[in-house]
């Protein structure tokens, strides 16, 4: 497996891939395949760039709060880590054929709108425990003109639960590569900053706060800077 991990295309400058308490828990041969082509297709279509990642632990879990511009999201903010991104998605897609197996096999949490929450915000704490990263888009919904969305609580049942450090990321030019509406992707360059974690005082004031729009407040001010930078390096 060590040997399928080397082959893919190397990663930026800076990035290695660290030593999991259990490599084939993490690592198998379709998260591979598929980082493969996917840094293949991001390297060369989209030029993802990105900035930060030293402020990430990659040998521990992590929660990733991401601003929202496009479905390429979870795709470019993850696809230059060494490890993989458990994102959230409709349990409805784990019951397509294939689809589902898939989904399964590359770390996608199950989440269902009809039934009650708690099934999926347990299974991200538990992903999270294990020392996985976890991706989460509080805005709920793509950005209608690219500017940070107000941010909905539901993200906060985890943030507020977990012990492991909770990174801002901002993602600037995916808009422009999948618009809303769009059947093709434009090709183009897209820029993901890293944020450093939220400090213990902030984290202490989401513990203490019993005001979400605070708490939501507090944290998507944290991913308008990272979006602002990301949007500066675009632009130089």
């Amino acid at each position: 497996m060590d040997q399928a991990v080397k082959k893919s295309p190397p990663a930026p400058a800076g990035l290695s891939d660290p030593t999991p308490a259990d490599p084939s828990r993490e690592w198998n041969l379709i998260w591979v395949c598929l980082r493969w082509l996917l840094r293949l297709f991001c390297a060369s279509w989209l030029r993802v760039s990105f900035s930060g990642v030293e402020n990430l632990d990659l040998k521990k879990g992590g929660l990733l709060l991401i601003n929202h511009q496009s479905y390429l999201d979870p795709l470019v903010a993850g696809v230059w880590l060494p490890r993989p991104v458990s994102y959230f998605a409709r349990d409805s897609l784990f019951r397509v054929p294939l689809l589902g197996a898939l989904l399964r096999r590359t770390f996608v949490i199950p989440i269902s709108r009809e039934a009650a929450r708690g099934g999926s915000i347990r299974a991200g704490l538990g992903r999270l425990d294990e020392g996985f990263l976890v991706g989460m888009f509080p805005e709920g919904t793509r950005s209608e003109d690219g500017v940070v969305g107000t941010f909905r609580p539901g993200f906060l049942a985890i943030a507020r639960r977990t012990n492991q450090p909770l990174y801002p990321v901002g993602v600037a030019g995916s808009a422009a590569r999948l618009p809303r509406g769009a059947l093709w992707i434009r090709p183009g360059r897209v820029h993901v900053v890293f944020g450093k974690p939220l400090s213990l005082q902030e984290r202490q004031q989401l513990l203490d706060s019993k005001d979400d729009r605070a708490s939501c407040e507090l944290i998507q001010g944290r991913v308008a800077e990272c979006v602002a930078k990301a949007q500066a390096s675009l632009a130089e």
